[in-house]
């Protein structure tokens, strides 16, 4: 997916400043115009890899007619690069179409221990989030108690206001498609902070305030630009409306009707991840050691990156999402309704979901993100497959990370198309 700051983006120039990267959050499937060359280049070395010379292992997560382990070596390859050259502690692909699923990993969970990263293990989707507040949101369109096109005003009487900010001027459908030029507050944290004390506290109206300390990026409606403090403000119109906190909401509204035993919305401060869990690392700079970061405080992402699943859970959602089980024709149809972001593979944002071009045809359909400890994606196209990738490092893998996590949704989606 378009690269964008869908985690901590201030980490970016912290990395860069001490001379190392950092994992892109908000990149895609094909967020490079070399991007089909490189999956042909790793195709063909991929034919010559060797499964076996590295710690993979495959979960079954239902009867599955899916293919075997060597059956996919451009995955595989694509795994043992994410833990040799790019540099990620583990990695796992988890891919599933209507026969089932199974969920393929390398690498390690813990680097003191050299748990092994298992199929099943939680860990933070950052941005991934975002479609799942939008789902919200267009539910409580479809019951008529939120307009697309209504102002913010309406629901937020004099809250968003400054440096040409005005939420009598943005509507509901531009903060969902990042279309209301709201500064990312993201941009004016200090990421020293963050990475040196990663469970402090941060109240969503502070960060709002924060953001519109500064100017605006453009007139809402004439552009596109990221902006994680859109959904912020969206997930207090959530508030404001049914008298539950966001996370309420998505429990009540999508987590327990789907059955996803391993996602979850974390209440107040609370930086654990419950159940089985790989540790989240960063790298704060180039050849630095890397730091268990773990233990983070949600509320520095909030309504825009705060929650918790697996790989398994977010194909499913995924699934339910882009097939209409969620949401009634008409509001799916103002989701799947995109404009361009810029991407040059053709890549387009509607309402909390991005749409990119396959390879081997047809549309995928997710998002991404990227948190302080974890980079994932996922998509699924509306022919029942979906893959999500994860690795347990950000920021501070290369770009190579980020391209190759790309690559593997990618792949999975594709090779789920060549298998049935």
């Amino acid at each position: 997916m378009t690269r964008y700051h869908s985690a901590l983006g201030g980490l970016l120039a912290l990395v860069a400043a001490v001379g190392g990267t950092a994992c892109v959050p908000g990149g895609d499937m094909a967020s490079h115009q070399n991007a089909a060359a490189q999956d042909a280049a790793r195709n063909a070395q991929a034919s010559s890899y060797d499964p076996s010379t590295v710690g993979h292992t495959t979960q079954t997560l239902a009867h599955a007619a899916t293919p075997a382990p060597a059956d996919q070596p451009q995955l595989r390859y694509t795994l043992n690069r994410l833990i040799t050259k790019d540099g990620g502690p583990g990695a796992l692909v988890a891919l599933r179409d209507r026969s089932g699923g199974e969920v393929l990993t390398s690498g390690v969970a813990d680097v003191r221990n050299q748990a092994p990263m298992r199929g099943d293990g939680r860990f933070r989707i950052g941005s991934m989030t975002k479609p799942f507040m939008a789902t919200v949101m267009l539910q409580l369109v479809g019951e008529g108690r939120v307009a697309l096109d209504a102002h913010v005003e309406r629901y937020l009487p004099g809250v968003v206001r400054g440096h040409g900010n005005d939420g009598r001027e943005i509507t509901v459908r531009e903060l969902l498609q990042h279309t209301s030029g709201l500064p990312d507050y993201l941009d004016y944290l200090k990421p020293e902070d963050v990475l040196n004390n990663p469970r402090a506290h941060y109240d969503a109206r502070h960060l709002v305030r924060l953001a519109l300390a500064h100017p605006r990026a453009f007139e809402p409606g004439t552009d596109w630009s990221y902006s994680n403090t859109g959904y912020l403000v969206a997930g207090m119109i959530i508030e404001r409306v049914t008298g539950r906190t966001y996370g309420d909401e998505i429990r009540r509204r999508i987590i327990e009707p789907l059955g996803l035993r391993q996602t979850s919305v974390p209440h107040g401060d609370d930086t654990a991840i419950r159940g089985p869990h790989p540790r989240g690392y960063a790298r704060p700079g180039k050849d630095a050691p890397l730091k268990d970061i773990t233990a983070l405080n949600p509320t520095i992402t909030g309504a825009s990156g705060s929650m918790i699943s697996s790989g398994a859970d977010l194909d499913r959602f995924l699934d339910a999402l882009v097939r209409g089980t969620l949401l009634a024709p008409a509001e799916l149809r103002q989701m799947m309704k995109t404009r361009p972001t810029g991407s040059p593979d053709g890549g387009a944002y509607g309402l909390g979901l991005e749409s990119h071009p396959l390879p081997c045809g047809g549309l995928a359909w997710g998002h991404d993100g990227g948190v302080p400890g974890y980079q994932a994606v996922g998509a699924a196209t509306v022919d029942g497959r979906q893959a999500t990738a994860m690795v347990n490092l950000c920021p501070g893998g290369t770009q190579a990370q980020n391209d190759d996590m790309m690559s593997a949704v990618r792949t999975a989606l594709c090779e789920g198309r060549s298998s049935r």
